[in-house]
């Protein structure tokens, strides 16, 4: 976490407990290093125990952080993380939906079988989680849900038909959601980034330096180009979004869509 970053926390919610969706690395470590920050305990969630342990000697508490392993796209896994988390700490307040994939095809080139993952992880997987974590939060009268969309959620981006369509659909869904409990006291947003510093995104630009001949420096620079302030996202400014969606003072926002971009969404 930068320095920064840093200056910004708080103990503003201490007591509760969240739980992070793909927090073991990129976004989703971001996000849970700053939940920590702010006092709260966290139940970081990765698909498999091998990631978890990369992040074995993180410097976190060990009294406040607590990892389980999950499959979102399962909803009996699923249940099962949320019954452990819930175990460890107790009922779930915070869920930030953060895991997800990415590919890309031409259309014509995106069979039902990449669709269908895109679907799976980065739609249903927010389905699934936000029904698990959905009750405790109505019985307790207090809760907040913050789903990482990407930008992907907003507009429209060439050869990421499948990613898109399943990012526009978790954006939906904040949006219907967040009316239905608007009178419950739980609030549900969207954090949408631009192209961000993480392995996803190091990916995208190794693929695209494989397939266009550019050097990896050129690639990184054209997905940056999109930005207008000519750079990636940093993790941890959208781990900053999300955590100012969960403090104290935050009450009336609900059912945004929020672009972390440099002004790439206007």
């Amino acid at each position: 976490m930068t320095d920064a970053s840093r200056g910004q926390s708080s103990q503003l919610l201490s007591g509760k407990h969240a739980l992070v969706t793909g927090g073991a690395r990129g976004i989703g470590a971001a996000v849970t290093e700053m939940l920590l920050e702010h006092g709260a305990r966290v139940t970081s969630v990765s698909r498999t125990s091998t990631t978890l342990s990369n992040r074995a000697s993180a410097p976190e508490s060990r009294d406040a952080l607590h990892y389980v392993t999950a499959d979102v796209s399962d909803p009996e896994s699923v249940k099962k993380a949320v019954e452990a988390a819930g175990g460890r700490f107790g009922e779930i307040a915070i869920l930030v939906n953060n895991a997800g994939q990415a590919a890309s095809a031409p259309f014509l080139k995106t069979d039902a079988a990449l669709w269908r993952r895109m679907m799976a992880v980065n739609l249903d997987g927010t389905f699934h989680c936000t029904q698990a974590a959905l009750p405790g939060m109505l019985a307790a009268g207090w809760g907040r849900i913050v789903n990482i969309a990407s930008t992907a959620g907003l507009i429209g981006y060439g050869y990421v038909t499948a990613y898109c369509v399943a990012k526009h659909g978790v954006v939906g869904l904040t949006r219907s959601l967040a009316l239905e409990v608007a009178t419950k006291g739980v609030t549900v947003n969207a954090v949408c980034p631009g192209y961000t510093d993480t392995d996803i995104v190091k990916e995208a630009v190794a693929n695209l330096a494989a397939k266009t001949g550019r050097t990896p420096e050129q690639a990184q620079a054209e997905l940056a180009s999109r930005n207008p302030q000519k750079r990636l996202v940093r993790p941890e400014e959208v781990a900053n979004a999300v955590a100012w969606l969960c403090l104290p003072g935050s009450e009336a926002i609900t059912g945004q869509a929020i672009a972390v971009a440099g002004g790439e969404i206007m």
